[in-house]
């Protein structure tokens, strides 16, 4: 009997000490594709006059390189670093390892829908698309008792309102213009909306600058300390279908400047501190293959299924870049976030298995 006990003691232990992540921030930068993540400046695009914005001599100076490791390192510093030293990296396609969206679409609101519902809805065909039906991965985890009203989403983009369902699922989603704060916003808030709204509007009032996305974000983190935190950028999707590849490397720079803020700041707070995730991933890839078609995406256009994923955290080894041949899907990913919380995901509709090799140690 009392080898019985000891015995139970000890897989009570063990599986209690298996769950390290008790928060996870889910970062999203749309359409950002994966050849400039992992090779690199495209000197095609550079070079072209159509895209370089009259500027190819900074766009040289601050990501070029011979090597398209150091390339892609001055484009996104941190994932680079700290991400391949320490996290994982999917999605290089060179190598073989594949991530694809699974919805037949390849844009934006069936790929968001993909990848927090676990489930592809051929029926959500546009970007227009009314309230989502289907269940989320952060609606899922808002019921869970030791998360409920400790979720949140920021996101660029008006549409993550309906994205998300946000009069559904019960948990606050803050969309391009929408305030922070509600009626009672602390000095802080005001001034992020006050900000916000006196902006410059490139993309008019369907999206907000991603600055004032990620500094709402970045107050919700330090102030209310959130353990489900989801922050969608916009800017390397919107400079892309502009044309504009300086701008476009710019945003994803930025982007991954923001990332790495964000883990310096969890792993120096003691509730985050060593129970933190970052996931990061993409909605959608672009064109390649014929290089004017980079700026854009959908069914039509080669090449815009193909994404990536990244992931940093305790419960993530330390494989770097994954060069192992894989055929991973989008689909994946809202399980994935589930399973690093010590959850399964589970709704009416499918939900696709999690991406299991994230967790092989």
């Amino acid at each position: 009997m009392k080898k019985l006990i000891l015995l139970a003691f000890v897989l009570t232990s063990t599986l209690a000490s298996a769950q390290k992540t008790e928060n996870i921030i889910i970062v999203t930068t749309d359409g950002l594709r994966w050849q400039e993540v992992f090779k690199g400046l495209d000197t095609a695009l550079a070079n072209d006059k159509n895209f370089n914005q009259g500027d190819s001599a900074y766009i040289y100076k601050k990501y070029a390189d011979a090597d398209f490791a150091a390339s892609r390192r001055k484009i996104m510093p941190f994932l680079w670093s700290e991400i391949a030293s320490k996290g994982q990296i999917y999605g290089n396609r060179d190598l073989g390892n594949k991530i694809d969206v699974a919805n037949p679409y390849w844009f934006s609101y069936p790929g968001y829908s993909e990848m927090m519902t676990g489930n592809v809805d051929v029926a959500i065909n546009s970007n227009s698309y009314k309230a989502n039906p289907n269940v989320n991965v952060l609606e899922f985890l808002n019921q869970q008792s030791k998360l409920k009203g400790k979720v949140n989403a920021f996101g660029a983009w008006d549409a993550f309102d309906r994205i998300l369902n946000e009069k559904r699922s019960g948990f606050p989603v803050i969309s391009a213009f929408d305030n922070v704060g509600g009626t009672k916003p602390t000095a802080a808030q005001k001034l992020l909306n006050e900000m916000r709204n006196n902006s410059f509007k490139p993309f008019h009032e369907d999206e907000c600058l991603d600055v004032f996305t990620h500094y709402q974000a970045w107050d919700e983190l330090k102030t209310n300390k959130p353990k489900v935190l989801y922050i969608a950028y916009g800017e390397t999707d919107e400079w892309a279908h502009h044309g504009d590849y300086r701008s476009y490397l710019d945003a994803a720079n930025q982007v991954d400047k923001w990332i790495g803020e964000l883990w310096n700041f969890v792993q120096n707070d003691p509730q985050y501190k060593n129970k933190t995730t970052i996931v990061i991933t993409v909605d959608h890839g672009r064109g390649d293959k014929i290089k004017k078609q980079w700026r854009d995406h959908g069914s039509d256009i080669e090449g815009a299924s193909q994404i990536w994923f990244a992931a940093i955290g305790p419960e993530i080894a330390p494989k770097g870049e994954i060069k192992t041949e894989a055929q991973l899907y989008q689909k994946q990913i809202a399980q994935t976030i589930a399973k690093l919380m010590g959850y399964t995901f589970k709704a009416e509709h499918p939900v696709a298995d999690e991406i299991k090799e994230i967790f092989n140690k």
